[in-house]
């Protein structure tokens, strides 16, 4: 049935979240990741990574999108925030906006989160500290190199265009670049059809077979209708 599709999406979109957003969606407590290394994967035009690091967090981001220099990403992102309000407004009556109140306040909020990505992304020294031009299902980063790995908006509602196998060769990914005892937090849960990835159940069972422990936890933006949860992985400690 289309009566759940959310949202119209061809080829996989520029994100533009804030530092609050992510802490919504991934229920974070920023004060105890000070010190922790967090890598932000698929993380596109998002400012967490930007803000984190005022924080003290070590936080580190890996999308293609960084392959491109900051002038070339500056004029898509603002290309494509219009086009997510516009298509957004078409179907607002299907989102849950406690959190963004409307399509006005959100496009303010994109604005500015992408305004202080692209800040940050046009610093020379934070570009190649910090971004990584990367894809799923292969990271340039070390086995056990981060506390927490982070994955919004891309794995799951992507389901349409990338199969199960992707997803599983992604998943584990996430887990050899988390440190033993970490974690890796992935939302949302649904496809564009608006339904829960179908294969989801059979990827965490492969993944038990090869030791790890997944669970459920509710997010507190749950913007999306019917994503009411967020994925958690534990990498087993040594």
């Amino acid at each position: 049935m289309e009566t759940k599709r959310f949202y119209e999406q061809t080829g996989v979109a520029m994100t533009c979240r804030n530092f609050e957003e992510y802490v919504r969606m991934f229920d974070l407590e920023p004060e105890k990741l000070r010190g922790k290394r967090v890598l932000d994967t698929g993380a596109g035009a998002s400012a967490f990574t930007a803000e984190a690091s005022r924080r003290e967090i070590e936080a580190r981001a890996a999308d293609p999108l960084y392959a491109m220099g900051p002038s070339e990403i500056e004029g898509l992102g603002l290309e494509e925030i219009d086009r997510f309000i516009a298509k957004l407004t078409e179907r607002r009556h299907m989102y849950n906006w406690d959190f963004y109140e409307g399509p006005e306040l959100l496009k303010e909020l994109r604005k500015k989160s992408f305004a202080d990505f692209a800040a940050d992304y046009a610093n020379p020294a934070s570009r190649e500290e910090k971004y990584a031009a990367a894809s799923l299902p292969e990271l340039p980063h070390s086995e056990d190199e981060f506390d927490l790995v982070l994955c919004s908006h891309f794995l799951f509602l992507y389901g349409e265009q990338f199969g199960p196998e992707f997803h599983l060769q992604a998943m584990r990914e996430l887990l050899r670049v988390c440190k033993p005892g970490g974690e890796v937090r992935i939302y949302p849960l649904l496809t564009f059809g608006g339904e829960l990835y179908p294969q989801l159940p059979e990827l965490l069972a492969e993944l038990a077979r090869e030791g790890v422990t997944a669970e459920y936890r509710p997010t507190r933006l749950a913007f999306i209708p019917g994503s009411r949860d967020y994925l958690t992985l534990h990498k087993v400690a040594d």
